[in-house]
């Protein structure tokens, strides 16, 4: 994948971000006073590729970890454990590097930042934390341990001059107008820009605006159309997990986007059910996650749809395709009201009976719906709590 192939290797190679590096730069130089970083910014701008050659230059082990891939800040800190205060086995130091840390309070991991900022207190190395979006309300107690660094979207002109250079080691011919335009449609983010490029070159021939009419511009949070093109057309195993990365999508939902389009991309039966095994098996981690909440088996299921979709095909091809939105998708957005009052209705009843919304729907849910034929106790359940005949179809599905 090109997206690898020209990440900046050294930390001079980033393009407009010299403030960011800068920062960095000084606060290696000397004892920091905040031991950790964050890195701010959207998807697309270097705040992984920045760190992992900061660390390439300063001869560091670099521990990187995505907090998607966690439920919880506490999870976190139990994965890191000792490491965080060990030295290494050659006596090399190490600094680490947790993405996406946003997304992880997103998912109601309330007192995740004191959990955060437990593991910068004990860590005897430097930790780096990186988010999307800065004003999270929830990260502010955890910016007051840290260095901020803003970065900012990468400018059109530097997104289009580092897409002339990688056409030109590419040997691929060009209209300066198609270059500019993949520049502005991209909205900052040049590893989007450099997918987009990889995309329309594949073709083999000069390119021109032609090659772009399928290439409508997108907001950035729909980059999970990014990622399929790198599952679908990459056989990297590697290149196909790190397509998830700031992905501004849960992994059911995920696994979801895969399954609804791989039959539009592979085309021999071979391919089509290697493919549909690993989604099988990653269904099968999915249903074990939700039944019994074991979460350390989310990064398998990870696994099996990304790479075991992506190393199921023979050949990469190099046909242009539209992805579809899933069918599953199409019905929830349907079903959202439904689905709303159902979970206010679930808010209601298990304050009342002082219990989890699992709890209340397979404990109390199937007696309620037999103590409800008696009609006395129904209109007096009704007007206990102020529903109607129509709230109790949806409570019970």
């Amino acid at each position: 994948m090109w997206t690898q192939k020209y990440k900046p290797k050294s930390l001079n190679q980033f393009v407009n971000q010299k403030e960011a590096v800068k920062i960095l730069d000084e606060w290696n130089k000397k004892p920091p006073k905040n031991k950790a970083l964050l890195f701010c910014g959207p998807p697309g701008v270097g705040k992984s590729a920045l760190i992992e050659a900061y660390a390439a230059e300063n001869n560091l082990d670099l521990i990187q970890m995505n907090a998607s891939d966690y439920r919880s800040a506490k999870q976190i800190k139990e994965v890191i454990g000792k490491s965080i205060s060990q030295q290494t086995l050659f006596k090399k130091g190490k600094i680490f590097f947790i993405d996406e840390i946003d997304g992880l309070f997103g998912r109601e991991d309330f007192g995740g930042a004191g959990e955060l900022i437990a593991i910068i207190k004990q860590s005897r190395y430097p930790i780096v934390f990186a988010a999307n979006n800065p004003y999270n309300s929830k990260l502010r107690s955890l910016i007051s341990y840290c260095l901020l660094i803003k970065f900012s979207k990468i400018s059109v002109w530097d997104i289009e001059k580092r897409l002339k250079e990688i056409c030109k080691n590419e040997g691929i011919a060009y209209d300066e107008d198609v270059l500019r335009q993949l520049a502005r449609v991209c909205n900052g983010d040049l590893r989007s820009a450099i997918i987009d490029l990889e995309i329309v070159a594949s073709g083999g021939e000069k390119l021109s605006l032609k090659d772009l009419e399928d290439l409508s511009p997108r907001e950035r949070e729909k980059n999970i159309f990014d990622s399929l093109k790198i599952i679908f057309k990459t056989k990297s195993a590697l290149s196909a997990k790190l397509a998830l990365n700031n992905v501004d999508k849960d992994f059911d939902e995920i696994f979801w986007w895969v399954e609804n389009n791989v039959i539009n991309e592979y085309e021999s039966p071979e391919e089509l059910v290697a493919a549909y095994d690993a989604l099988s098996k990653a269904d099968m981690f999915k249903r074990r996650i939700s039944s019994r909440q074991n979460w350390r088996l989310q990064s398998y299921m990870i696994d099996m749809m990304t790479a075991g979709v992506a190393v199921s095909k023979k050949e990469v091809y190099k046909k242009f395709v539209k992805y579809q939105y899933p069918n599953n998708i199409i019905v929830l957005g349907a079903t959202k009201q439904i689905r709303k009052e159902a979970k206010e209705l679930n808010a209601k009843f298990t304050s009342y009976f002082h219990c989890s919304t699992r709890k209340f729907k397979s404990q109390v849910l199937p007696y309620l719906k037999i103590i409800l034929r008696n009609k006395k106790f129904k209109e007096k359940f009704l007007s206990q709590f102020g529903i109607t005949i129509d709230d109790l179809k949806v409570l019970f599905g």
